[in-house]
């Protein structure tokens, strides 16, 4: 969570069909966003796909101008991963230098375009497949780009940074099946490219796994007279024994992934929590 973020040009070529244009938004809070949002153009020909477009920021739009220019192409599809505004914030712009690009997104807008869960997406070089993968947000889409056996995974997988999701086992889910999708590369919603994508995937399967035994861990601990007396624990005092080693500026967004945690143990019967907001195991429950 505190590693130094990587510097990335605002604009690359990734490989033979991937360019990325960074959205000119770097995040205040950099363990979050890193450097901005990723856009990636896709293609090879005079017609190119575009996935995201950003969150609308000036840099972003002379970017894209100026990589549309040197490419001598235009965008004639958009693709958004999912609704957050540093994603779709900049369709406007993109409408501005490619008034005829079809937008599609999942749970689509006014003026765009459903996408369905295995839906094929061409154009020159390149094959797209759309795989429907909620968790950090419901309507969350990433996309396998066949020619690379590589996958775009928007904002579930992140090449740096902390990936945060509204349900912990819907995301648990969508990231065991993002695994068995590709075994190439990850062009990830922020920070660089991952070479080994799968190998990336199933690391944060294993982290979130090792959080939640860390979690049943401390709630297990009896050792101690202060901890035997103990009648549940705050979300935060488990935070604060967990995280003990990061800043306490971490805290706070850290508390908010472990009540996603508590809240998924106590659906799967392992904890309880009580009208005090205090979380126990689950004696009767075998862990």
């Amino acid at each position: 969570m505190a590693a130094q973020l990587v510097h990335l040009p605002d604009i690359e070529r990734l490989s033979a069909r991937v360019i990325r244009i960074l959205g000119g938004n770097p995040g205040k809070e950099a363990w979050l966003t890193a450097k901005g949002t990723n856009t990636y153009l896709v293609g090879q020909g005079p017609k190119r796909l575009l996935i995201d477009t950003g969150e609308g920021k000036p840099a972003w739009l002379q970017s894209l101008k100026s990589v549309l220019s040197s490419e001598q192409a235009s965008v004639d599809q958009a693709i958004l991963t999912h609704w957050h505004h540093d994603h779709v914030g900049g369709v406007d712009d993109l409408l501005s230098v490619s008034p005829h690009a079809r937008v599609y997104k999942n749970q689509p807008g006014e003026s765009q375009l459903d996408i369905q869960n295995g839906q094929k997406f061409e154009t020159a070089g390149a094959t797209l497949r759309a795989f429907y993968c909620p968790g950090h947000t419901q309507d969350h889409m990433a996309l396998i780009l066949e020619e690379e056996d590589a996958m775009f995974t928007g904002d579930n997988v992140l090449g740096q940074g902390t990936a945060v999701f509204e349900d912990l086992a819907t995301y648990m889910d969508s990231l065991d099946k993002m695994s068995q999708q590709f075994s190439g590369r990850a062009y990830p919603g922020h920070g660089p490219v991952i070479e080994d994508g799968k190998g990336m995937v199933l690391e944060y399967i294993r982290h979130r796994k090792e959080r939640e035994n860390q979690v049943l861990e401390v709630l297990d601990e009896q050792k101690g007279e202060v901890a035997a007396a103990k009648e549940g624990w705050k979300a935060m005092e488990i935070v604060k024994v967990i995280y003990k080693d990061y800043p306490e500026n971490l805290h706070a967004p850290a508390e908010r992934g472990l009540i996603q945690i508590l809240e998924k143990l106590m659906k799967e019967g392992k904890v309880l929590r009580d009208s005090r907001d205090l979380w126990s195991v689950n004696s009767r429950a075998t862990l």
